[in-house]
């Protein structure tokens, strides 16, 4: 089942017709299935952040459609995209960007917080049965400062998580970690996009982590070329 598509995708940045002006991705096309994992590789400056941002409504294409399960969510208004990002995505950056003052519990469910002023039971166990999954439960009521590069990643994660999206985005998720940690965190995004279902769409320089994906494109002269595909 198709999830998400994107159909002859334009932007750049500078002023259109301008000599300052410079196109980054041009007329791209991209189909994902829903529980895919996708690695999107491709050298410094070839649009790999700005394509993310454009399938994560953080930005808006300058000609194009985005459908996410059949809807054009390109016509959405700023109110429509942040309730769609909320309600739909989670986000893994290459820093964690957790608030240093809040436990790693209260990190994880800070997301929580825009849809309503008390946080339920469900998702407070919900939040419980992550943490307990990626095995930072003893480090739960810990601050960020009190936690390793790996363990902080692996809070980002599951605060990604925690309003159950259908699709994940990480922005070179490995990028910060040193190798043990970035192996031990590519299982645990393979073995959670299994078990929760989650499609999964990394950006990411790392070639262990780009190789482990269902299917490897290459972004290179504004479009998106299909690299590796595995059995």
């Amino acid at each position: 089942m198709m999830q998400l598509e994107l159909k002859r995708i334009v932007k750049g940045y500078g002023n259109p017709g301008t000599h300052n002006y410079r196109q980054v991705l041009k007329e791209l096309d991209l189909e994902v299935d829903k529980g895919q994992k996708i690695a999107i590789v491709g050298p410094s400056g070839s649009g790999k952040t700005t394509l993310l941002n454009l399938i994560g409504a953080l930005d808006q294409p300058e000609e194009g459609r985005i459908l996410f399960e059949g809807k054009d969510i390109t016509g959405y208004s700023k109110t429509e995209l942040a309730n769609f990002r909320n309600q739909h995505l989670g986000f893994i950056f290459q820093l964690h960007y957790l608030m240093p003052q809040l436990t790693l519990m209260e990190n994880v469910l800070l997301p929580v917080l825009p849809q309503r002023k008390n946080i339920r039971k469900e998702q407070k166990e919900w939040a419980e049965h992550l943490i307990q999954k990626v095995g930072i439960w003893e480090q739960r009521e810990q601050k960020p400062s009190q936690l390793s590069g790996g363990e902080c990643q692996r809070t980002a994660v599951v605060r990604a998580l925690i309003n159950k999206p259908e699709l994940l985005l990480a922005d070179e998720p490995t990028g910060a970690l040193d190798e043990e940690n970035a192996d031990g965190l590519t299982q645990l995004l393979m073995n959670l996009s299994d078990e929760e279902g989650v499609t999964l769409i990394t950006v990411t320089h790392d070639s262990a982590l780009a190789n482990r994906m269902d299917i490897k494109y290459t972004l290179r002269g504004g479009g998106i070329h299909k690299t590796g595909i595995q059995s």
